[in-house]
């Protein structure tokens, strides 16, 4: 640890550069990197089918794949600013990473994966217009009013987002330069300030409720609704097709935040060693997106059917 502070001055606000730790002590950890590019490979190939089959089908122009379309263009975005930034530093062993590097990271990161939450709530809000009011869920979604939601919610993320990071400029990382993580997180970054960091803690706090207590908390009490408009039908039949609209987006939240709560939730209440909150965390950061394409493709009509239209057009003209 000395030889990777050797140049590091205690007279500058920031170092030049930053150590990523990793996993360490951990023998064969980079097949474990290796293991993660796999899920992304999968992600990225499964997230871009799902963009093209929306981009290119008109029939799916649509206030729910409006959402299905930003919610796989957010997982491309957080795969992409994590994987291969971590394939670089620990398989081949290029851990470290310039000061304007490691911020543009932390932004990627955290903004990308800030999207998933809020696309998630939006996708929570066409649910339930479409069971608990389905005579005016045409007045009240419809593509410009879709289009304007998630525009605002892009822009606001990457206000919040953007207000995390550039605080971290202000601060006189002077105690060290090595990142106990994975990425350039926001906690290990700003614990290195030998200034004054509260309003980095306080902001983190208000991030984590943002991003991740709220939206468990909106999206819960959307099917509170649902369940209890569905428990007005009278009939099993109704409840069940009426539910079976919601079943890919359950399925999507489900994977998406019990995961991430599930990593939070253990490194408050047991004190997690830094590798195993490097484990928890990055697998809660790419399994929803290498799932969420699955989910979309096996559980929802329209899009099977758009495949299968496409699948027959290619045998059809192989036949010829």
């Amino acid at each position: 640890m000395n030889s990777i502070n050797a140049n590091f001055s205690q007279n500058v606000s920031h170092p030049e550069y930053f150590f990523i730790t990793g996993l360490s002590g951990i023998p064969y950890s980079r097949y474990f990197y290796i293991f993660l590019f796999c899920i992304y490979i999968i992600a990225v190939i499964g997230n871009s089918t799902v963009l093209l089959i929306i981009a290119l089908d008109r029939s799916l122009h649509s206030p729910k794949y409006i959402g299905v379309f930003n919610l796989a263009l957010a997982d491309i975005g957080a795969t992409n600013a994590l994987i291969p930034n971590m394939m670089r530093m620990f398989v081949f062993e290029s851990q470290y990473i310039s000061y304007n590097a490691c911020l543009a990271n932390m932004f990627f990161v955290f903004f990308f994966s800030g999207m998933q939450c809020f696309i998630l709530v939006a996708l929570s809000f066409d649910r339930v217009i479409a069971i608990c009011l389905p005579l005016r869920y045409h007045n009240i979604v419809n593509n410009t009013v879709m289009l304007l939601m998630y525009s605002a919610i892009w822009a606001f993320n990457a206000f919040v987002i953007g207000t995390l990071v550039m605080l971290i400029t202000r601060l006189k990382l002077c105690k060290s330069n090595v990142i106990k993580s994975f990425f350039c997180d926001h906690g290990p970054v700003y614990m290195l300030a030998s200034n004054d960091n509260i309003i980095n803690h306080q902001l983190s706090i208000v991030v984590t409720v943002l991003y991740v207590i709220a939206p468990m908390v909106i999206v819960v009490l959307s099917y509170v609704c649902i369940f209890l408009s569905l428990s007005k039908i009278t009939s099993w039949k109704g409840r069940f097709k009426a539910l079976k609209t919601c079943a890919s987006h359950m399925m999507l939240v489900g994977t998406f935040f019990l995961p991430v709560s599930g990593a939070y939730i253990a490194a408050l209440m047991f004190s997690l060693p830094p590798n195993d909150r490097i484990i928890s965390t990055s697998l809660s950061f790419v399994i929803p997106p290498m799932l969420n394409p699955l989910i979309y493709v096996l559980n929802t009509a329209e899009i099977k059917e758009v495949i299968r239209k496409v699948l027959y057009k290619r045998s059809a003209l192989i036949t010829k």
